[in-house]
């Protein structure tokens, strides 16, 4: 026997599914659909199951007029947020595209079926860089409960060979680790932590470990000076080399790059008209080197002494010279 409160959450997950400001629904219709799913409905009980889902917090919006329409005002996640959150999606790398496209069709799930369709139609996620490894939530999952117990995990790590081929790295060499955060730079998703065949805290790709395994073993406990945000700012390749101090001598229009990179609280200097000077905390290394090249002459590396003429001899041997 069809419950009353079978009906209201049919009414419940009709207007959710299928309302939104552009596209309200009427009392004639919202009773042609609940006769068609053989609830009894008249005016006066659709009036009253809305006003139940009122008092418990649904906001059902009515437009009045000679044929009332109604429809779900306010939700968890606007269209907007959505939006933003599925482009978030399909840009991560470490997410694979089978991984995309059912992330993305359960947040098409919060929203009506036509800003469903909005979504869906901005979907690009098979022209994307993405990620093989169809196991990373069960890695970021692993890594997160090792986080929050303070324990180390083991894992194997792979590379990519000239012909394209998932190698083992290290001959399948298995890293003891203990993670302190989880970390997206650039699109990929790193675990920070301290490692015990490197001797200090670095980053690995999560996408890129195999074989992950939670252990009972203590995690090192993190370094008194660890800051992740720090680490964010100074980290340019995935196995950090030695941190710096770095001053960089730049052309005005290259404000917006260093404030990118290294946030709104970096320590900058008017140089002359042209040009300002920036002191930033690096890991000095060919990827951070390969990020200044990249501007074509527009920043070059004044101080250290030596990571500068690391640099020079870098761009001599680029044009052989």
């Amino acid at each position: 026997m069809i419950q009353p409160k079978d009906r209201l959450l049919f009414l419940l997950e009709l207007l959710n599914r299928e309302t939104d400001e552009e596209h309200p629904i009427t009392v004639a219709e919202i009773i042609e659909r609940l006769n068609a799913e053989d609830f009894t409905a008249t005016r006066k009980t659709v009036a009253k199951d809305i006003d139940t889902l009122l008092a418990h917090g649904v906001d059902v919006v009515c437009n009045k007029s000679r044929q009332n329409k109604y429809f779900i005002g306010n939700r968890a996640f606007e269209l907007p947020e959505l939006t933003l959150l599925v482009d978030a999606v399909q840009a991560a790398k470490f997410i694979s595209v089978k991984q995309s496209r059912k992330l993305i069709e359960k947040l098409s799930a919060l929203t009506s079926i036509h800003h469903a369709d909005r979504l869906n139609r901005q979907l690009y996620v098979e022209k994307q860089v993405k990620s093989v490894n169809e196991k990373v939530f069960y890695t970021v999952d692993l890594l997160q409960t090792a986080i929050q117990t303070k324990r180390q995990v083991t894992f194997q790590y792979f590379e990519y060979t000239a012909a394209k081929k998932k190698v083992l790295k290290h001959g399948g060499q298995v890293y003891a680790f203990s993670p302190y955060a989880l970390l997206w730079n650039n699109d990929s998703y790193y675990a920070l932590g301290f490692s015990e065949s490197h001797g200090k805290v670095v980053s690995f790709r999560v996408d890129r470990m195999s074989n992950p395994k939670l252990t009972e073993l203590a995690a090192a406990p993190k370094p008194k000076d660890f800051r992740v945000e720090e680490y964010n700012k100074s980290v340019f390749s995935m196995y950090d080399e030695e941190t710096r101090t770095v001053t960089l001598c730049c052309e005005n229009s290259l404000m917006k790059s260093i404030i990118d990179r290294f946030g709104t609280k970096v320590k900058t200097t008017v140089v002359d008209k042209e040009h300002f000077s920036a002191m930033v905390e690096v890991s000095v290394s060919p990827t951070f080197f390969g990020w200044v090249v990249g501007f074509g002459g527009r920043m070059e590396i004044v101080a250290p002494e030596d990571v500068a003429e690391r640099y020079l001899n870098l761009l001599r041997g680029i044009v052989g010279g």
